[in-house]
């Protein structure tokens, strides 16, 4: 009986491979059973919202009165009366006090009753000119006396008239320095006035800013102060040269506020708005994750995650601009892409209650 005899080295090797394709089988089995049991990791979802964002420069510093002027005695005397209070409102040119100034109007009343005397000697001596009677030289003289003495008696008028202390500008007493009964020098002290309309705030900003930032923008101030309340102002004027020192150019912000909530000295959180982009799609900035210095975000398709590299654009609050690489109907993760990879399996449960997906739109920002 022929028996076909397979060679010992033949056999050992196809042994080999059925050994190998079982463990291969094996392995393929082990792997889907895995992935079976792969845990499934729960998200918060939400789709992309449109709304107008802005580009904004942020900085701090305080705010000023742009106008403040410190009142002196322009006479001394003894303070006889004051009329006004520390935050009372003043007008410019109005009586703020009142010095005693006895001696000044004497001495007003004696300059204008010599120059009532040296009048009519100049025109009886002018008609005595017509008439040729006297020489031109002393003609002259006496009219030179009475030009003098014309400007003693205004001089001594002006003197009279700084008995009463007025203010300088249109603002608010913010200081006092004086009492009634007081006697005051020559530049001493009286009032401090203060102008709170507008306040102004200088901010120092970088030079690579200096293209950004222009005459007119919008800028908004919050003062911890206040609570964070939020004030309306402008960028009214820019300084045309930067600091070499620092390399910062000055430029200033006017703010009004008709409640005089705001004060001068408070801190104050200043933003400009020196762009804006209608309509842009926008997510919140949590949802984007940081790996190998890009941004990206996980959607969810089904049950699955995949990680999408994007690009953002502005950044306002709490919110970032999307330029590309995402939709706007899809599924983005807002909580528990952390630990999340590309493939891996999800489940949504958003905890506002509403549908996956279902955010508010954001409304065109106001100007």
């Amino acid at each position: 009986m022929n028996t076909t005899r397979i060679p010992r080295e033949k056999g050992a090797v196809l042994l080999l491979a059925l050994l190998l394709g079982a463990c291969q089988q094996g392995a393929s089995k082990d792997e889907e059973e895995k992935e079976d049991d792969a845990p499934t990791i729960p998200v918060e979802t939400s789709t992309p919202s449109r709304g107008d964002i802005v580009a904004v420069y942020s900085g701090t510093a305080s705010i000023e009165a742009f106008a403040d002027a410190q009142v002196i005695a322009k006479v001394g005397g003894e303070v006889r009366e004051i009329y006004v209070e520390e935050g009372d409102d003043a007008t410019a040119g109005q009586i703020l006090a009142r010095l005693d100034g006895d001696r000044l109007r004497f001495e007003a009343q004696q300059a204008e009753a010599n120059l009532l005397k040296l009048q009519r000697d100049f025109q009886r001596n002018l008609d005595l000119k017509e008439r040729s009677l006297i020489s031109a030289g002393d003609f002259e003289k006496i009219q030179y006396e009475m030009e003098a003495l014309q400007a003693t008696a205004s001089l001594a008028k002006l003197e009279l008239s700084y008995t009463e202390i007025r203010a300088p500008l249109d603002g608010v007493i913010s200081q006092r320095y004086v009492k009634v009964g007081n006697t005051i020098d020559v530049n001493v002290p009286v009032f401090q006035v203060t102008s709170l309309e507008p306040l102004v705030s200088y901010l120092h900003v970088p030079e690579r800013e200096y293209r950004r930032i222009e005459a007119g923008q919008t800028a908004s101030i919050a003062v911890d102060a206040l609570d964070g309340i939020l004030f309306e102002g402008t960028v009214a004027r820019i300084s045309p040269v930067i600091d070499p020192l620092t390399g910062t150019f000055k430029i200033t912000i006017e703010v009004s506020d008709a409640s005089r909530r705001l004060k001068p000295g408070m801190f104050g959180r200043i933003s400009i708005v020196y762009d804006r982009h209608e309509n842009a799609l926008q997510i919140p900035r949590n949802a984007i994750i940081q790996e190998a210095g890009e941004p990206a975000v996980f959607i969810v398709e089904g049950d699955i995650a995949h990680r999408r590299v994007v690009r953002t654009g502005y950044v306002e609050g709490s919110r970032i601009e999307i330029l590309d690489g995402l939709e706007d109907s899809e599924q983005i993760v807002l909580v528990g892409q952390t630990g999340l990879k590309e493939g891996s399996k999800v489940s949504v449960i958003n905890t506002d209650g509403e549908a996956p997906g279902a955010v508010t739109r954001n409304a065109p920002a106001s100007d």
